[in-house]
């Protein structure tokens, strides 16, 4: 019963204006569930749901008007929009805009990793995919998209296929299995998925980085021992060899579920990996930063945030990081700001940027002329916070 009161204290188309969407089967409003990027021109890029369909959406301005509006599934399909498991965006080299989402299925808990990619500066999107050849009704959700330096795409996900496995020959087996895969060829095709690792907690986001070789670095909960839900680390190769998981964080937090409460990673242009975690160990519940190195306690390890502080994501540039969050109050909802420039060695006071009296999504740190920005929408409504911001 702790546990659960724990958690619950804790969710080929044309380009169409968004007032003119008829004959499509659209909800009244978008859900929470959002990701947000700005490319090299500095244009925003939304994509969240309404419905059953994604949208895909350009701000000229910073967020203040939406020039472009896209559906990227013209037949709508169920989708996976809230809390830990929500659509995602990411920005190839040459202009591509690629999206993936979870695909509920009919048993519950079940789901397809499906993707979309737009070659014409978001214009038209391709007909949806799914990027795992398994399709096993079984779950592979929360999805997680990355590009790294050679404009590869990169897919992660959560995966029960080898629970299944275990199940039927009466083995033993918590929670999930972590997989991904990648496309060589701007996400026409993808690579047969790989393992990344075995037991991982099986509904917290997987957090993906670029590191400065250009290969993408996987932060995400594991499980070790008797249901320790800690965090591993590991690159993820794109030429067939295995990767190499570390264990990362080591809060040695017990708990027989998941907290639905994922991590986030940044990583500077000298290699260091920024993280940032949630824990309640020791009925404590913490976000906390560090910085990490595979198979030691994270370095310069510090307590953002506590009680009622949920869901931070972080961002850097130079020697300069921001880490946001979302923390109830007694008056609502604020959305939080700690910043540091020492590269993480000291952050200053925590304060807050932005409030809502009801709920929003998680926030999303985006960054633009080396100023960051905190992507949120409370009551479904999108707003870009500037980092300096007070409210």
């Amino acid at each position: 019963m702790r546990r659960l009161l724990l958690l619950a204290a804790l969710a080929v188309a044309p380009a169409i204006p968004a007032h003119d969407m008829h004959g499509m089967s659209m909800g009244h409003e978008a859900a929470f569930g959002f990701d947000a990027a700005i490319d090299a021109k500095g244009r925003l890029w939304v994509v969240d749901t309404i419905g059953e369909h994604v949208r895909v959406r350009r701000s000229d301005d910073m967020g203040k008007d939406f020039t472009l509006t896209t559906i990227v599934n013209p037949t709508g399909e169920p989708i996976y929009a809230e809390g830990e498991n929500r659509p995602k965006v990411a920005l190839g080299p040459h202009g591509e805009i690629y999206v993936t989402w979870s695909q509920p299925r009919k048993a519950p808990w079940t789901g397809f990793v499906r993707f979309s990619r737009s070659l014409d500066d978001g214009a038209h999107f391709d007909l949806p995919t799914t990027v795992h050849a398994d399709r096993a009704e079984i779950t592979h959700r929360f999805d997680a998209l990355a590009v790294d330096g050679q404009g590869r795409v990169v897919v992660a996900w959560i995966d029960k296929r080898d629970l299944e496995a275990a199940t039927q020959a009466g083995k033993p087996y918590l929670g999930a299995a972590t997989y991904y895969s990648w496309s060589t060829d701007r996400g026409a095709h993808f690579a047969p998925e790989r393992k990344i690792v075995d037991q991982s907690c099986e509904c917290c986001r997987i957090a993906l980085a670029r590191a400065p070789d250009g290969s993408i670095d996987a932060f995400f909960r594991a499980i070790y021992g008797d249901n320790i839900r800690d965090h591993a680390v590991a690159t993820l190769p794109v030429d067939g060899k295995a990767p190499q998981v570390a264990r990362a964080t080591f809060t040695q937090w017990h708990i027989e579920g998941c907290p639905h409460h994922g991590p986030s990673l940044a990583i500077d242009a000298a290699g260091v990996k920024h993280a940032v975690w949630f824990s309640a160990a020791n009925d404590a519940p913490t976000i906390s930063y560090g910085q990490l190195v595979p198979g030691q306690p994270p370095r310069h390890a510090a307590t953002v945030a506590t009680t009622g502080a949920s869901h931070a994501d972080l961002a850097v540039d130079g020697r300069r990081v921001w880490i946001a969050w979302n923390q109830m109050t007694a008056a609502g909802l604020d959305l939080m700001l700690r910043a540091s420039t020492d590269g993480g060695a000291h952050f200053g006071e925590a304060k807050a940027i932005a409030h809502t009296d009801g709920a929003s999504g998680w926030p999303k740190l985006v960054l633009a002329n080396h100023q960051a920005f905190v992507a949120w929408n409370p009551g479904g409504s999108f707003r870009l916070v500037p980092a300096d911001a007070a409210r």
